[in-house]
Formats: structure tokens, sequence, C-alpha cells
């Protein structure tokens, strides 16, 4: 099984960039896309049917235009679970879970914390929340694969300039810890499984040019718990690929 994740900002413009040609090409079995800023009437979805994803899975948020989650798959789930069911979370579309036999995969994008005070706060609160959430989960989904925009820097080989962003939003050492402590409750960080060279990112300003300069961020990630680590085949980045200011990070796995 491989699964592709993409903060797409905005589905309806990377559909104008050649969105839908790309996902026909990489023949994922599920896409696991984030910031969809739309909801499923918006969209010609007949186009993701017609490259053979019928079953199309959102969770929008109630501001039109912001945030929201979307599952796409190749086959059809036992399950899909829309949001927390916490009306103080579900409000912003942050996470979508499909079930496929013993194995859950999510898709989640976390909250950013760069507009100021509040939005931080808001973000730690949703990052403890989560945390929460997930060990519960796991009391009776064991086999979970998280993927998704964490808006998380987790070390300092996955930002371009840890010295000058060392008290920015997404590379805070609170933010980094709690990066930490989640993976090591049962996570493996597929892509630093299998790589360990710097330069590798996953999102880049649309300022100061930064993405030509690969002056970027790895902030999207594809977790799989601890015991689905033996069925990993290989993760990967696809930097390429330019229907966003973020890029797709993939996983595959044995069935």
């Amino acid at each position: 099984m491989k699964i592709i994740s993409y903060n797409l900002n905005g589905i309806r413009s990377a559909m104008t960039k050649g969105l839908v040609d790309f996902m026909q090409a990489q023949k994922a079995d599920v896409y696991c896309f984030q910031e969809v800023k739309a909801t499923s009437d918006q969209v010609q979805s007949f186009l993701f049917e017609v490259i053979g994803y019928p079953y199309q899975f959102w969770f929008s948020a109630e501001k039109k235009g912001y945030s929201g989650v979307a599952i796409f798959s190749k086959i059809m789930p036992d399950l899909i679970t829309y949001g927390f069911n916490h009306p103080e979370w579900d409000n912003e579309g942050r996470i979508i879970r499909a079930d496929f036999g013993s194995t859950s995969i999510i898709s989640v994008y976390m909250p950013s914390g760069s507009s100021g005070d509040e939005r931080q706060a808001y973000k730690m609160r949703w990052l403890s929340f989560f945390d929460a959430y997930i060990r519960e989960l796991k009391k009776t989904r064991s086999e979970l694969i998280i993927c998704g925009d964490y808006n998380i820097c987790h070390k300092p080989i996955d930002i371009h300039d840890p010295v000058s962003n060392k008290n920015s939003s997404g590379f805070l050492p609170e933010e980094r810890e709690w990066m930490e402590q989640f993976i090591q409750s049962g996570f493996v960080d597929t892509f630093r499984n299998f790589y360990a060279q710097p330069h590798q990112y996953s999102w880049w300003s649309y300022r100061a040019n930064a993405r030509n300069n690969n002056k970027g961020w790895r902030i999207d990630y594809c977790l799989v718990s601890d015991n689905l680590k033996l069925k990993l085949i290989d993760a990967g980045i696809i930097p390429e690929a330019k229907h966003s200011d973020h890029c797709p990070v993939w996983v595959e796995l044995t069935a």
C-alpha cells in the first residue's frame, strides 16, 4: 500500500496546476489531503473518480475557504470517522480517519501558531488533546498511520536555518519536545527511518525565492505505529511537485 500525504493549500488551486495528472501518475492507493479549503460540492469530483479514486471523504472547516482535510482511496474503507467527536476541536476540520482492516489511516492538519500568541496557545492545547486522543485510540486501533501537516520541525536537520528560527512557531522548544515525546510514545518517522541526509524539506515560504533556494522546513510527516515498522518498504518526499507551497510526502508498506 502506497499512501501520499499532501497539504494542498487549496484543492481548487492545486487542480488548476495539474493535481489530477500528478495523482494519476503516482498511482497511490490512498491520498491524505490537508488544507483543502473547500467542500466536495465545490470541485469536479468526477475527475478523481475517472483516475481511480471513487471513494472520497471530506471533513471541511465550518469557515469557508479554510483548513479542511480529506482522504481519497481506490478501495472502500471499512469505516470513516470525521473529526474527534468533540465540538471544541471539530469546527476547523483537522482530522479524518479511514479504517482498512486492522489498520487506520489518519489525515491530520495540525494548527499553526505563526499568527500570534493566541493561536500559539491554541496550538499547544490542541497538541495536548491530540496526544490524549491518539493514546486512547491505540487501545482499540493499534495499527496507526498518521499522515499530514504537523506544523512542527522535529530536529535542527529538518529546517534550513535552526539558529535564526529558534523562536519561530513551528520550531519552538516546546513544540519540538511535544513531537519527540509523541514519536517516543510508539511511532516511527518513516522518512527518517530510511534517510538521514539534510536539506530535505516539505514546505517553503512564498517569500524571498525560498523554494528555488531550498530554504525550507520539513513539517509534513507520515508516522506509523511501531508495530508496522517491519512492514515499511520505503518513504519519501516529492519536492518537484509544485501544486502548493508544500510538497507531497509518502510511505509504502506491505499489505
